[in-house]
C-alpha cells in the first residue's frame, strides 16, 4: 500500500547550491519513493522536488495549483513541462481560483494535506506567516505527522 505525501517548501532556493538540495531529497524523500506525492507546482522547492522525483523515483506525482498550471511562474512551468514529457506526472489538479491570492494558496495547501498521510516541509525561515509554515501547521492541526527539513 502506498501513502500520499504532501510537499511544501520555500520558493527562495538561491542561497544553496543545487547539489545540496538533491542530496537532501535523496536522504529525506528517497524513503518514500513508492508513495504518491502532492506538489504545489510553484517555483523553488516545488519545482526542485518535482524534478528530483521525476528523475530519481517511480513515485506517482500529482501537481496541485490554486488556479491553472498556465498561471504558475516560468520556472515551475518548465519543471512541469519537463516532467510531463517523461510521463512522470500522474495528474495536474487545477483548483480554479479566480485570483491567485494568499487565500487561494492556503486552499491549495489544505487540499494537499487533506489527501496526504504525511507532510514534508522545507522551510527557509521560521516566519510563521509563510505558506510553508501554514501548511506544516495545518498538518499538525489535522493530527498528521510532518517532517521538517530547514533549508
Amino acid at each position: 500500500m502506498t501513502h500520499a505525501v504532501a510537499i511544501t517548501g520555500t520558493r527562495s532556493t538561491d542561497h544553496r547550491p543545487r547539489d545540496e538540495y538533491m542530496a537532501l531529497f535523496a536522504t529525506y524523500l528517497g524513503a518514500f519513493m513508492h508513495s504518491t506525492f502532492y506538489i504545489g507546482g510553484a517555483k523553488g522547492i516545488d519545482s526542485w522536488t518535482l524534478l528530483w522525483l521525476a528523475d530519481s523515483t517511480s513515485a506517482d506525482i500529482t501537481i496541485v495549483v490554486p488556479g491553472t498550471a498556465a498561471q504558475q511562474p516560468e520556472e515551475a512551468q518548465q519543471a512541469i513541462s519537463r516532467a510531463r514529457k517523461g510521463n512522470r506526472i500522474k495528474v495536474i489538479v487545477e483548483l480554479g481560483a479566480p485570483h491567485l491570492s494568499v487565500k487561494a494558496y492556503h486552499a491549495r495547501n489544505r487540499w494537499m494535506v487533506d489527501r496526504s498521510a504525511l507532510t514534508i516541509g522545507f522551510p527557509h525561515a521560521t516566519e510563521p506567516s509563510s505558506g510553508t509554515w501554514q501548511t506544516i501547521n495545518y498538518t499538525a492541526d489535522q493530527g498528521k505527522p510532518r517532517l521538517i527539513i530547514p533549508v
